[in-house]
């Protein structure tokens, strides 16, 4: 990485001059620089939306950058690691099908751990690539997925040596690794691409002593949610390429699927947010993971919380583990991790990411400071003292294997019937069910519907678990595959 180089931010200056040369606006959009919407500058303020415009020769154009945009690229490419960098503002959703479009067409297989997040299936339902699933190791105690084992994935690769690519998530939501390195060499020594979901790993190319990250792993292409660990705004990504990958046709397969009409709000924070973790991320993530291990620490001190960490890796399916992630076990006090996801929101004022049956997570990142980390462990320990109970009976697995009928394409739009839930057993599902966060689907189209689905839907739906992806908003239908 070029240092000195990394001081600017092409997006942003040449939106201040911009904005200094009080143009008159003739183009969209339509609220004229807020002139025209007075509640939007009051909700957002003056300054943020006069630099909401649309593309024009100064401010280049997304979709084929040649002055600004593409120089925030290169400046992105060289901050991490890349041979070329792509600005993506349709969220890390859009960088994850453009990895599979760019990889795949109807009828490639390619190799993948089920507790993928829907857009890794959403783009197997618009290309038609056949899923090879690597069913993840799982924690029995903490009912989570993990990363794939290495035998796993080699026996895919030997059984399935006409795939073409091999597809895992560094890290997981909660943090696991699995050993990305010896899956590069895996797959490259059969001409597979490898493509790694890096929605939660922007700060492994910033930081020390984190685990690898895709572009120093040798991956072929990685997407990269800047907006969550690294500062950004909402919804604007990177989606990195190595070596061997042509990035005209991957601008094309982007233009596919993104906005003509991108936001040069996104834009920009990805701009200052790279040069920001380029200058100082070493810094602020050492911060981070110290921040995160005091807090581990402070909770496991409270007792049948488990926050864990580090002395998970086996080396294997859990070959590292992020030290910023700070996930905590709960069922020990009796409650599911949406339960304590619910409490911790509703009488304490405390937002989390996401809590499941078991556990919770508390995403720390560069904004974070010791203080509201305190106030989350002192409610821990409160909300233990007022609600903690007997846990006999509570449901401790997240990750159910799935058995795989048909193509998540061929199912999606194949012809299908409504049936109420508890009457679906053993029938073909054809659409999503999934707890969002994360994201991971329960249920993926082409999948056999079993007890163990149903009774877990049930129960997270009781829970309180935010459930969505099926037609019936209420989650008492399912569509189902028509019998023939």
């Amino acid at each position: 990485m070029e240092r000195s180089l990394q001081k600017r931010a092409p997006i942003y200056e040449a939106l201040e001059r911009f904005r200094r040369n009080r143009v008159v606006p003739f183009d969209v959009p339509g609220h004229k620089h807020g002139r025209g919407n007075p509640e939007l500058v009051e909700l957002l303020g003056e300054r943020c939306v006069s630099i909401d415009v649309n593309s024009m020769k100064p401010l280049d154009n997304l979709c084929h950058p040649v002055s600004v945009i593409k120089e925030a690229e290169e400046l992105a490419a060289d901050a991490f690691g890349a041979e070329h960098a792509f600005l993506m503002v349709g969220g890390t959703t859009s960088a994850v099908q453009t990895m599979i479009l760019s990889c795949c067409k109807k009828g490639d297989k390619i190799i993948l751990p089920r507790n993928v997040h829907r857009s890794a299936i959403n783009a197997m339902v618009l290309c038609g690539a056949k899923p090879i699933y690597v069913n993840p190791d799982v924690d029995q105690r903490l009912g989570i997925s993990l990363g794939m084992k290495r035998a796993d994935v080699e026996r895919a690769i030997e059984e399935n040596p006409d795939a073409v690519a091999v597809f895992v998530n560094n890290p997981t939501y909660y943090g696991v690794c699995s050993d990305l390195k010896a899956i590069v060499k895996m797959a490259h020594e059969k001409g597979m691409k490898v493509l790694a979901d890096e929605a939660h790993g922007t700060h492994f190319y910033f930081g020390n002593n984190l685990p690898v990250s895709a572009m120093e792993a040798g991956a072929d292409i990685a997407s990269v949610s800047m907006h969550k660990s690294g500062g950004s705004l909402t919804q604007s990504s990177f989606l990195l390429t190595g070596k061997g990958m042509h990035p005209g046709y991957i601008r094309q397969i982007i233009n596919l699927t993104q906005t003509t009409s991108g936001s040069y709000l996104l834009l920009s924070s990805l701009d200052i947010s790279r040069r920001n973790l380029a200058l100082r991320g070493e810094e602020s993530f050492k911060m981070v993971t110290e921040l995160a291990e005091y807090a581990r620490k402070e909770i496991n001190q409270i007792g049948d919380y488990y926050a864990f960490g580090r002395e998970m890796v086996n080396g294997d399916s859990i070959f590292d583990f992020d030290p910023t992630k700070l996930s905590i076990h709960t069922l020990d006090i009796g409650l599911a991790g949406i339960e304590v996801y619910d409490i911790l929101r509703d009488e304490y004022d405390i937002q989390i990411e996401f809590g499941d049956l078991g556990n919770i997570l508390a995403y720390l990142s560069i904004g974070d400071r010791k203080r509201e980390v305190e106030r989350l462990v002192t409610a821990l320990a409160d909300l233990k003292r007022r609600y903690k109970k007997d846990k006999t009976g509570m449901l401790t697995q997240e990750y159910i294997a799935p058995k795989v009928v048909m193509t998540p394409q061929d199912s999606f739009y194949a012809e299908k019937e409504s049936l109420p839930l508890e009457e679906t057993k053993g029938r073909i599902c054809s659409e999503f069910v999934m707890c969002y966060p994360p994201g991971i689907p329960v249920l993926a189209p082409g999948e056999e519907i079993t007890d163990e689905i149903i009774d877990y839907i049930v129960y997270a739906k009781e829970k309180g678990c935010s459930m969505t992806g099926p037609e019936d908003e209420r989650i008492e239908r399912l569509n189902v595959l028509t019998e023939r």
